[in-house]
């Protein structure tokens, strides 16, 4: 597998519908998934760990003291080079998005509809010998550049929410 997505959580616990997710993430094919809780004070942790359990192309990282978004994103990746061999890591995280009408679930809706575009991911600027944190990339600004016509997609660029 050459793509994983980081996908960053904090206090989501009432916005994940584990089953919804189990079922959408199945149907995710040679894409890992990296699931970091960025120090949730509720049950966000647990409901990931119940995800993992029953996706195998899921992992979660359990960051203890709260980060900031990219930070956490580069904790995902470290653990995601580290256990996987991959060329490119895309990232979302909960707190930068729109999460109002279509929730986390619209997030991996949107990557299960779009994982051929997801795993044709090729920048022009690619160097030869990249480091680890030149091989990332937003996931939502990567969709949007590639025109997806989809209502998540178009909801978290909409000014003035």
């Amino acid at each position: 597998m050459k793509i994983g997505i980081i996908i960053i959580f904090h206090n989501n616990e009432n916005e994940i519908d584990t089953e919804l997710l189990i079922e959408q993430m199945k149907q995710i094919i040679n894409i890992e998934l990296c699931l970091v809780n960025n120090n949730s004070r509720d049950n966000t942790y647990d409901l990931l760990n119940d995800v993992k359990e029953e996706c195998p192309n899921v992992s979660v990282v359990n960051v203890r003291k709260f980060k900031s978004d990219m930070s956490a994103v580069k904790a995902g990746a470290r653990f995601m080079f580290n256990e996987f061999d991959l060329k490119f890591l895309g990232y979302a995280s909960t707190n930068m998005m729109n999460l109002k009408q279509h929730g986390v679930n619209g997030l991996i809706k949107v990557i299960t509809d779009n994982q051929d575009a997801i795993l044709n991911y090729k920048t022009k600027s690619i160097k030869k010998q990249q480091t680890l944190f030149q091989s990332l990339f937003s996931l939502l600004d990567y969709l949007k550049k590639l025109n997806q016509h989809n209502n998540f997609i178009k909801l978290q660029f909409q000014t003035n929410l």
